[in-house]
């Protein structure tokens, strides 16, 4: 089932999401359910917050991203209570956007290599180093877990030409072709 992406505005998006536990109930509807509204809405990454669940789950699809024959290059996973144990490498600026803010993009500076534990959708723990696209995507939806949004990371000049995009945003003055919760 397609869940309504909540928008920019809404105080979920700016908490910190609490952990899950391993009878978590209906755990793998609401996994389906994500992977059903991220495709639907045409993203790469989905964090439970962007559909009003502050909890720490969020999942990844990069294999769509990659050029033809380099797909094995991707990842496609589920995130579970994940941890960020490092980030390393040279920083490199990349233009972001968000299900949550749509029809604004902009650069963000992240390091290249990601470091992370997190448990997989059978509460298997993982511990993993990601690197290039895949370390991007993650830092982006682990932001999310932390109350952080991309536009939070752009630089100050940039924040404040986009004001005006934002608050149309908060207000549901925009057009998109997939289910967006607003806050009235």
């Amino acid at each position: 089932m397609i869940l309504p992406i909540v928008a920019f505005g809404n105080n979920v998006l700016k908490k910190r999401a609490e952990d899950i536990s391993e009878g978590f109930e209906e755990l793998k509807e609401l996994i389906s359910n994500m992977w059903e509204t991220m495709y639907g809405a045409q993203g790469v990454g989905l964090a439970a917050p962007q559909i009003g669940r502050s909890i720490r789950l969020f999942l990844v699809d990069t294999v769509q991203t990659q050029e033809e024959g380099e797909e094995g290059q991707g990842i496609k996973q589920v995130f579970i209570n994940p941890i960020i144990l490092s980030e390393e490498g040279k920083y490199w600026s990349y233009e972001e956007g968000c299900l949550s803010i749509p029809h604004i993009r902009g650069d963000v500076d992240r390091q290249e290599i990601v470091r992370i534990r997190y448990k997989d959708e059978n509460f298997k723990i993982k511990e993993e180093e990601y690197d290039g696209i895949n370390a991007r995507v993650i830092q982006h939806e682990y932001d999310h877990l932390e109350g952080i949004l991309f536009t939070d990371k752009m630089k100050p000049l940039k924040k404040r030409l986009i004001k005006r995009k934002l608050e149309s945003i908060k207000r549901g003055a925009i057009e998109v072709d997939y289910k967006m919760k607003f806050k009235f």
